[in-house]
């Protein structure tokens, strides 16, 4: 087994209410441990690693911005919440993940709270996500709930069904559109092409640099 990475911050952490106070310096350092021991994790175990890190920044700063798990995040595909499972209490036993007996590759509900849907494959969190805040409206609960949608999943029909029953209904959700190219397949169809050429397009380019 290969020695487990140094991760003196991450080491502190063992619910999300941990990164309250946290500095951006301390975030920035926490993401970067955070993606050691993913990595160090699935080395040993298999499982998806892409999704996972394509992910690393935005799930510190998910935790560290909403009350969770009285707040709601939907993921959608559960390949890329290990890093979600390791701020939520579970890293001491990423390393039986996948396994017998282990934690699940995926969000899973009777696992842990802040695991808020049970989903394995694709196009489904908007969905479920909206179900979440119209029924924190129609109980006058104050819950933000949040959709983890990436550039492959969003294809689907379901996710397209969803959007436009949330742009018709307009609960308070939000979507998060995750465009990191981290699918597990080719990205096919209109869509996809439309996001590569806002990817490569000179005014993208120059908002990110």
């Amino acid at each position: 087994m290969a020695e487990r990475p140094k991760t003196p911050l991450l080491d502190q952490v063992d619910l999300p209410s941990d990164l309250n106070g946290l500095s951006d310096e301390q975030l920035s350092t926490l993401a970067g441990e955070l993606r050691a021991e993913t990595i160090s994790a699935v080395s040993e175990t298999g499982g998806h690693l892409g999704a996972g890190l394509g992910v690393v920044e935005l799930t510190v700063a998910l935790h560290h911005l909403y009350n969770t798990p009285e707040d709601r995040i939907v993921w959608d595909v559960g390949h890329q919440t290990y890093p979600h499972k390791i701020l939520t209490g579970r890293m001491d036993r990423l390393a039986t993940i996948r396994q017998a007996g282990g934690l699940s590759g995926f969000p899973k509900r009777t696992e842990s709270p802040f695991d808020t849907f049970g989903v394995g494959h694709s196009s489904t969190s908007i969905s479920a996500a909206m179900g979440m805040a119209v029924a924190a409206g129609r109980q006058g609960v104050d819950r933000k709930v949040v959709a983890v949608i990436g550039d492959g999943a969003i294809t689907g029909g379901m996710a397209f069904e969803a959007l436009a029953h949330a742009g018709h209904v307009r609960p308070n959700m939000l979507v998060i559109l995750n465009d990191n190219q981290m699918s597990i397949g080719h990205n096919t169809g209109g869509l996809a092409t439309y996001f590569a050429k806002i990817w490569a397009s000179p005014t993208y380019i120059a908002l990110r640099e």
